[in-house]
């Protein structure tokens, strides 16, 4: 298999981690006779540094013809004071945009070595094993904001806006996701004060008739994220707007005891490539300093070998040799548990590759 990845690392750590993911990567093509190109491009904060924006032109022809592209992480406080609409964020919804990127998925997954460092006691955790799709391309982000006055005089407002089309193209993804796991749906939104809401749930229960096989309840956002740290396991796909999505895939990565463990991947057209990345930020305050966790970025590496080229055999070769590393007590800090040792970033992606450089390609894989 050839294939080309745009790399855009970001600001932050996310240079530190984005070249974890492609050290493995460039592993997995090497034991399983694959050619991975990676062509990095300026993104976020050091885009606008070195470009004077945070999606500069040639970034976004890199990311169209590619594959696929894998995001380290963007923004930090350099950058805050910039006009609204000029921060690195707004490269993000850019690339979204411009890419048609309208879903987002997000795995909840627990590392069995790591069910200690969750908060929440293994009685609650038992089964937990769930999948946020949020919608990507719409709601208050991606609406009107307008700020008039100042001081006591000023006033701001942030429209957000769904259309029908808009919310059944993401429903009817998130169904296909729940027919190929355990058949349940859970439908999130606030429907009793929200017109978007409204109009939500009234277009997931017209797609929900296409897909008999699977079971759908609706639950309001609050209640919905009590219930994610009350009895995780009665998820299995939940379905969100942008806003919504954004929230309780943060609070939920809680369970698997750090937001540094979380991957994504953001789709769309059949013609523009996916997106992948950790959910963390750029915590600029530890770049540099190689205590960055860069498991949220292998994952995401992972995952675009199952989601974009098929290999499946692949993604679980290295996440198999990610639980043996764990297994034998590796941690960087952010996932060390009380009195364990903690190694740095690096020194924990070495492990990893020492590992995969131990153990045999799993037999059966192929791609497309």
């Amino acid at each position: 298999m050839r294939k080309t990845i745009a790399v855009l690392p970001g600001d932050g750590i996310g240079p530190e981690v984005t070249w974890a993911a492609v050290e493995i990567l460039k592993d997995c093509a090497g034991t399983f006779g694959h050619q991975f190109e990676f062509r990095e491009f300026p993104f976020g904060g050091i885009a606008i540094d070195r470009c004077g924006a945070p999606l500069p032109p040639e970034t976004l022809a890199g990311c169209r013809a590619s594959d696929a592209i894998l995001l380290g992480a963007i923004g930090g406080p350099k950058w805050e004071a910039l006009p609204f609409g000029t921060r690195p964020e707004a490269g993000l919804l850019g690339l979204r945009k411009e890419l048609g990127l309208y879903i987002n998925l997000r795995p909840i997954r627990l590392r069995p070595a790591l069910r200690g460092i969750s908060p929440l006691r293994p009685e609650r955790l038992a089964g937990c094993d769930f999948e946020i799709v949020r919608e990507l391309a719409g709601d208050i982000y991606f609406g009107e904001h307008r700020i008039s006055g100042s001081g006591k005089d000023a006033s701001a407002t942030d429209l957000a806006a769904y259309s029908a089309p808009e919310v059944e193209r993401v429903a009817r993804y998130a169904f296909e996701r729940a027919v190929a796991r355990k058949k349940h749906l859970t439908s999130i939104d606030k429907a009793n004060v929200l017109a978007t809401s409204t109009l939500w749930r009234d277009t997931v229960a017209v797609v929900a008739r296409e897909y008999p096989g699977v079971s759908v309840d609706n639950q309001y956002v609050d209640n919905a994220s009590m219930q994610i740290m009350l009895r995780p396991a009665q998820f299995d796909v939940i379905l969100t707007g942008n806003l919504f999505g954004d929230i309780l895939s943060d609070e939920a990565s809680a369970l698997a005891g750090s937001i540094g463990l979380i991957p994504s991947l953001s789709r769309g057209r059949v013609d523009q490539p996916a997106m992948y990345e950790p959910i963390h930020g750029s915590a600029p305050s530890l770049a540099g300093k190689d205590v960055a966790c860069p498991l949220g970025a292998v994952f995401s590496a992972t995952l675009m070998l199952r989601e974009s080229f098929g290999l499946a055999a692949e993604a679980q070769w290295i996440e198999d040799a990610v639980d043996r590393v764990l297994e034998k007590g590796f941690r960087t800090s952010d996932i060390a548990e009380p009195g364990g040792r903690s190694a740095s970033g690096s020194e924990f992606t070495k492990e990893i590759r020492n590992e995969l450089r131990a153990a045999p390609a799993r037999a059966g894989s192929r791609g497309a």
